[in-house]
């Protein structure tokens, strides 16, 4: 049995040791994106406000900042979280996958549980500016997602993300094939895709995932 960190990880690694396949018309990403939400005004009036700052400062923002100030406030007027589901950050997460004992720090999770996570559904990881910070911000995602499946029903898409500086790409995961999402640029009206991606996120997992 071979240890492990989420960071050791590339996607090339990750297709040949895991056999996964990364494909490009996936169905779970495009009724995700297709799924039909409003924002209201008090939405949009706070996005914006999230937006002044970000469009400012953002650039140059540590880790910290860009998830204290724009990534966990967006995710929180979404709306997703609810007396059973919780948005949480920087736990702890491991399993073992064939002759890997994988382990790692999820920058943020949606899963069932309100002071603990249980059931994660959503990993997510960010980066500052590039993927040369810490490795591989799309590989440390798709593999905590990896993990998380395996903790709950492989039968079902597990979702992520990963953000580098400005820019969100989604993911989905189903068997062993992945998807990543075109770029949503957070400083234009891409934002308003984000907000609609995490939004109807908390409709996937009442409809398919509980």
């Amino acid at each position: 049995m071979q240890t492990s960190n989420f960071e050791d990880w590339t996607l090339t690694k990750l297709d040949k040791t895991f056999g996964l396949r990364q494909i490009w018309n996936c169905e779970h990403l495009q009724a995700w994106q297709n799924i039909a939400v409003e924002i209201d005004d008090f939405e949009r009036r706070q996005i914006l406000n999230l937006q002044k700052p970000l469009i400012r400062g953002g650039k140059a923002w540590n880790e910290t900042e860009l998830e204290n100030k724009f990534i966990s406030p967006m995710i929180l007027i979404s709306g997703v979280e609810s007396d059973d589901i919780g948005y949480f950050l920087e736990r702890p997460l491991k399993g073992i996958i064939g002759n890997y004992e994988l382990s790692g720090i999820v920058d943020g999770m949606i899963a069932t549980g309100f002071r603990d996570p249980d059931v994660p559904f959503f990993c997510m990881h960010e980066y500052k500016r590039s993927v040369d910070n810490n490795g591989n911000p799309d590989a440390q995602a798709l593999i905590a997602m990896m993990v998380a499946r395996d903790q709950n029903d492989n039968t079902k898409p597990i979702y992520g993300l990963y953000i580098v500086g400005l820019i969100w790409n989604f993911i989905v995961l189903n068997g062993n094939n992945y998807c990543i999402s075109e770029n949503y640029d957070g400083s234009n009206d891409g934002i308003f895709g984000i907000f609609k991606m995490l939004k109807s996120f908390k409709q996937i997992i009442k409809n398919s995932l509980l």
